[in-house]
């Protein structure tokens, strides 16, 4: 198989970034693309209208940016060694998010699909429980 990567990938490491502007969800699967992967899972995180019972119109995000990045590119690097061969970009936005805006973005690329919906899981869920956005 081919390890050519597709127009406007970037190869290296696993990326990460705290955004404050709109995701831009096509760059972020350019990220990963590869014509070695068979797979390619998008998770969007957005903003709903109840959470907890309440009516919600809008939410800040905010985070220490150092360590933000530091633990998001921990977690990265964490699933890379459990799922070799994938390919991550990870990014969450910070600010003021309207109904239905993206917060976060995780794309994941492998030759298969069972690793890259797992690594796909353990990224969010580990997010969610490590890095305090």
């Amino acid at each position: 198989p081919s390890s050519r990567r597709w127009p406007g990938a970037d190869v290296g490491a696993p990326h990460v970034a705290l955004v404050r502007a709109p995701i831009d969800v096509a760059a972020l699967l350019a990220r990963v693309a590869d014509h070695a992967t068979g797979a390619t899972t998008l998770f969007l995180g957005t903003v709903r209208e109840v959470n907890d019972g309440r009516a919600v119109t809008g939410i800040e995000y905010s985070a220490y940016d150092a360590m933000a990045t530091r633990e998001m590119a921990a977690i990265l690097a964490e699933a890379a060694e459990r799922w070799s061969g994938t390919r991550l970009a990870l990014e969450h936005r910070l600010g003021t998010l309207g109904l239905g805006e993206a917060s976060v973005a995780i794309a994941v690329a492998h030759p298969r699909r069972a690793p890259a919906l797992d690594a796909q899981r353990y990224v969010i869920e580990e997010l969610k429980r490590r890095v305090p956005i």
